[in-house]
């Protein structure tokens, strides 16, 4: 899949979203308006605004920091329009999807008038998100599961990136680059995104004539970058044939830089991470990291908001589905616009 093709698809989604926040802005403060009186059945007329429970990572990842700052612009339309945001992360990510499955379960408690949440591991959330709709509460998978799992759970829409698609787009570009041999780092083994990703990567490699194996690790391993890099120097100094490493995030990213590093191997293995910060923007700047893979996570968390606080208010369904944010490949072509959003906090 080309960069254009990626950026015009995701373009047009975000830029219907972009018209139906701003139809959500002019009619705040309005809980009679027109919209609300012709809305859709299970959408529409709320008054005295939308409380919207919002489920994501923990408070200290800096990935979902930015997706968290998406959905705190967002709720500046929800507040002026009465109703609030609330924000749900788990604590760590060792028992993810049962503590993802019991932040499902609070939101409803709590009276959500909508939830938004990533069906990070079907087998434990799925429960809890249908639980969501049989409540005849609007509900918004985003970030990770896609349309299909939105689909299984009754959600009314899907907003994000498409991990399986990225993970492909991501080993075509290898492919491209000359990579043969690929090794995909997976610290949360057996989450849906995750494992996603490294399928996807598997099989772009693959369609260019290339391979690649994933290095599973102990979820434990999230955010130790210590142990990190130990097993993936292990790997490479265990496979000479290893030319290329992808991370699923960025923190792991920096510990795959290390790890390449200290083998020796800056001259041979190439890097690649999904998602990106300011350390891989200005790697990629300087010649020591090949790519990244863009999901706009600021994205992500400023539409779900914004469409679960539409659809409560006034009834509106984009037709699109699903909503993508990504996937975009960073390189050496075009990383200097990508730092500018960075420092903004939004990339």
């Amino acid at each position: 899949m080309s960069k254009t093709r990626t950026w015009a698809r995701t373009g047009l989604a975000t830029a219907a979203a972009a018209t139906l926040l701003l139809a959500s802005a002019c009619n705040s403060g309005s809980g009679n308006s027109d919209a609300g009186d012709d809305a859709t059945s299970g959408g529409g007329g709320s008054v005295g605004g939308a409380d919207i429970y919002v489920v994501g990572g923990k408070s200290d990842d800096p990935f979902w920091s930015r997706v968290k700052r998406g959905a705190e612009d967002a709720a500046k339309v929800v507040e002026a329009s009465g109703g609030s945001v609330t924000w749900l992360g788990p604590q760590n990510y060792d028992n993810l999807g049962p503590d993802a499955a019991k932040l499902i379960d609070t939101a409803v408690s709590n009276g959500a008038d909508a939830v938004v949440g990533p069906d990070w591991v079907p087998e434990a959330e799925d429960a809890a998100f249908k639980r969501v709709v049989e409540k005849d509460i609007p509900l918004f998978i985003y970030n990770s599961g896609g349309l299909e799992a939105a689909d299984a759970v009754g959600a009314l829409n899907y907003v994000g990136s498409d991990d399986h698609v990225a993970g492909v787009t991501g080993g075509e570009y290898l492919g491209e680059q000359g990579a043969q041999h690929v090794l995909c780092v997976n610290t949360l083994p057996g989450a849906a995104n995750s494992e996603s990703r490294c399928a996807g990567l598997a099989e772009g490699i693959e369609g260019a004539g290339g391979e690649a194996e994933q290095l599973p690790m102990p979820s434990s391993s999230f955010g130790n970058p210590t142990a990190v890099s130990q097993g993936i120097k292990a790997a490479l100094l265990k496979d000479d044939t290893i030319d290329a490493v992808v991370t699923i995030g960025t923190g792991d990213a920096d510990a795959a830089a290390s790890a390449i590093d200290q083998a020796g191997l800056g001259d041979k293995v190439s890097l690649g991470t999904f998602d990106l910060d300011e350390t891989q923007l200005e790697r990629i700047k300087e010649g020591k990291q090949l790519f990244a893979i863009d999901q706009q996570p600021y994205m992500q968390g400023y539409l779900a908001v914004s469409m679960a606080n539409s659809y409560v208010l006034y009834g509106i369904e984009l037709p699109q589905r699903p909503i993508l944010t990504g996937p975009a490949i960073i390189d050496a072509s075009n990383v200097d616009s990508a730092i500018a959003g960075a420092a903004a906090g939004v990339r």
